[in-house]
């Protein structure tokens, strides 16, 4: 009988853990590693904040259903997880401060697991790094760590992480994948492990080419987004919608233009730039484009409380001083993510003007000081709502009871184009 691939998937954040139960899904013995006592302690009781899902499956279900069935369990320990496994997939992610990626974590992942390594044991980093990380940084340390030597001792591959938050288990098994490895049996080992969970085309190319197209694949969609949030500049001051404008503009079949909103938001897209930036210095390559659309996206909390402002003038109202309700704050629609989120920076420009603000997110499970416990209290007297990001609840309010919550003349800034055109003649919708 065939035993089942053993791995040990090493963060078990919003990739790891998805892609551990995916494993585990499909047969395999999985263990889940992470630094985070708290978080294993959660997860071995399958509890979940995610709101993943498969064939109609919450995450946290299928995580009760592996946990019982013995193919999945987590540990802080990489020592234990070596003595049961001999593939590795690393999803440790690389933070960015100030525009700087943070290579800490993920040396300090690659120190702690090389002294585990055993022969003939695979390593996967599937985080999204700084082109050259793999081989310029990783490896050397690995190799230190563990005394192996990557392509002979052990095998060592990269593989880029392509999945959206929301649909990482179906994207985990059809999206298509590229894989690099230190040498051709790394390679063909790495195609191995993917292809355990994978029903799709693998390509291989060298580590440093599958590096940078993860990199690019992320700032080519920032760089669209900067496009339409110009787009939508224009469409405000020629008075046209820019939701239409870009529908309209989208029927060219070689026209993909994708949808403005309050910034671009989540671990990805916004660190992109900075994670080609350290490489691009050093080779001596000038990025002016690219970062001219990271302004652009920056800036775009800014522009969104400008609008609001004017709107609460024609109102007869001020800006500073005015209640507002701000709904949704996760990065993404349909998210409990909140990390890097812009709707964080537009509630820092909102109270560094001296607005009371008041925020409900039902999914987001992260507190603040200006989280309400319900909608109702959100936005009850509020002189202004901002829709900033969708969730379940919010595609089932009826716009005008909640707009009879707040205060006179309400205004109702839509930056997702989901407030209905009929709304009560007496509030005031605003679309970006």
């Amino acid at each position: 009988m065939t035993q089942p691939v053993r791995v040990a998937v090493v963060g078990l954040g919003f990739v790891g853990l998805p892609l551990a139960l995916t494993y585990a899904m499909k047969g395999a013995y999985v263990v889940g590693v992470d630094v985070m006592p708290s978080l294993i302690d959660q997860i071995n009781r399958a509890e979940s904040h995610h709101l993943e899902s498969y064939q109609g499956k919450l995450l946290k279900d299928i995580l009760k259903e592996q946990l019982e069935a013995g193919r999945f369990r987590a540990t802080t320990s990489y020592d234990e997880a070596a003595e049961q496994v001999d593939h590795y997939i690393v999803t440790v992610g690389l933070p960015v401060h100030n525009g700087d990626p943070d290579l800490r974590p993920l040396k300090s992942c690659a120190q702690t697991l090389g002294k585990v390594l055993k022969k003939g044991d695979t390593v996967m980093i599937r985080s999204t790094v700084v082109p050259g990380t793999t081989e310029e940084v990783l490896q050397p340390i690995l190799e230190e760590a563990s005394g192996l030597k990557a392509g002979t001792d052990f095998y060592l591959t990269y593989c880029s992480e392509r999945i959206a938050e929301g649909r990482a288990f179906e994207e985990f098994i059809h999206m298509p994948l590229v894989l690099g490895g230190v040498n051709e049996a790394s390679a063909e080992k790495g195609k191995e492990l993917l292809s355990h969970i994978s029903e799709t085309e693998i390509t291989i190319a060298p580590i440093p080419v599958v590096e940078t197209a993860k990199v690019i694949e992320n700032i080519q969609r920032d760089v669209n987004i900067a496009m339409v949030q110009e787009f939508a500049r224009f469409a405000e001051a020629f008075n046209i919608d820019t939701f239409e404008l870009i529908k309209v503009a989208n029927t060219h079949t070689r026209v993909n233009l994708l949808t403005p909103g309050p910034g671009v938001g989540g671990f990805c897209l916004p660190n992109a730039l900075y994670y080609l930036q350290p490489k691009a210095n050093e080779l001596g390559v000038s990025l002016r484009l690219l970062q001219e659309a990271r302004g652009i996206n920056d800036s775009v909390p800014s522009v969104i409380v400008d609008m609001l402002e004017a709107a609460l003038q024609k109102a007869g109202k001020t800006l500073s001083g005015s209640r507002v309700a701000v709904l949704g704050l996760a990065m993404k629609d349909f998210s409990n993510d909140d990390r890097v989120s812009p709707v964080h920076q537009v509630i820092e420009v909102l109270l560094s003007r001296g607005v009371h603000v008041a925020s409900y997110d039902p999914a987001v499970p992260t507190r603040y000081e200006h989280k309400a416990d319900t909608l109702e209290d959100a936005v009850r007297g509020a002189d202004a709502l901002l829709l900033t990001a969708v969730q379940k609840e919010f595609t089932e309010l009826d716009w005008n009871e909640v707009a009879q919550l707040m205060g006179r003349s309400p205004i109702l800034l839509d930056t997702k184009n989901r407030i209905p055109r009929t709304v009560d003649k007496q509030v005031t919708v605003v679309r970006i």
